[in-house]
């Protein structure tokens, strides 16, 4: 019963959010407004859900500085902790799927995120040169799901390679994040929302602005799940 009452709540949240961000991102192009909001949104979520955040390795993070952050996934969760631990303006990719969602793919079509469709190579390169446009001309930094699917046991699974492809187009230090906690709160495929605490964890930027080959690209990714998979605590 309290699961339904926190899904009513955080459906009735996002749509007013996905109103005030569809509004933000066709007035103001620059998205400052737009991420204002989305720390809104992901600070609402959770504490609608009863979600406490801990946020270490900011020390790592410059300000004005521009990343590709990597982290691995588990849960719904993810994204709104992802948001709202993050210091500087982060753009998120996620599945095409979502744009037919009223209001709250409405938006993220028309903001700053990066729409992905794996199963066409022209527009998957379209998203890349997208995120390239965001880091260069607005100093957006990019986050992706480097196991490209949530994990159905908590359990961190093997990378794909699109992060660290992006990596080496656009040069920008990677930053491992680490996210615990999130399965045990919702973990993929139950619906059953448990209050709890999720602990996001940034590494210190690995450069990328040397990446001229293919092999340069899996040894950064070998590098980065490493480190993630060092801070992981299992759940």
């Amino acid at each position: 019963m309290i699961t339904y009452i926190k899904l009513f709540l955080i459906i009735l949240f996002s749509a007013l959010c996905s109103l005030l961000t569809l509004f933000a991102a066709a007035v103001d192009r620059t998205f400052y407004t737009y991420f204002l909001i989305t720390k809104l949104f992901s600070k609402g979520v959770l504490i609608i859900s009863g979600v406490k955040l801990v946020i270490t390795g900011l020390e790592n993070i410059d300000l004005s500085g521009t990343y590709v952050f990597v982290s691995n996934h588990s849960s719904q969760f993810d994204i709104p902790a992802v948001q709202l631990a993050a210091p500087v303006r982060i753009s998120i990719t996620y599945k095409k799927e979502i744009n037919k969602i009223p209001l709250f793919g409405w938006q993220m079509m028309l903001g700053p995120y990066i729409v992905i469709d794996r199963k066409n190579a022209d527009k998957a390169m379209a998203s890349m040169q997208k995120a390239k446009a965001l880091m260069d001309t607005k100093q957006i930094s990019v986050h992706i799901f480097a196991e490209g699917t949530r994990s159905k046991t908590g359990e961190i699974q093997p990378f794909k390679r699109g992060a660290f492809y992006l990596a080496a187009k656009v040069g920008y230090p990677v930053i491992p994040v680490t996210i615990n906690g999130a399965s045990s709160i919702l973990p993929k495929g139950k619906l059953n929302i448990k209050s709890g605490t999720m602990y996001i964890h940034f590494d210190k930027p690995i450069p990328a602005n040397r990446l001229n080959t293919r092999q340069d690209e899996i040894d950064l990714m070998e590098t980065v799940r490493n480190k993630i998979i060092e801070n992981y605590l299992g759940a």
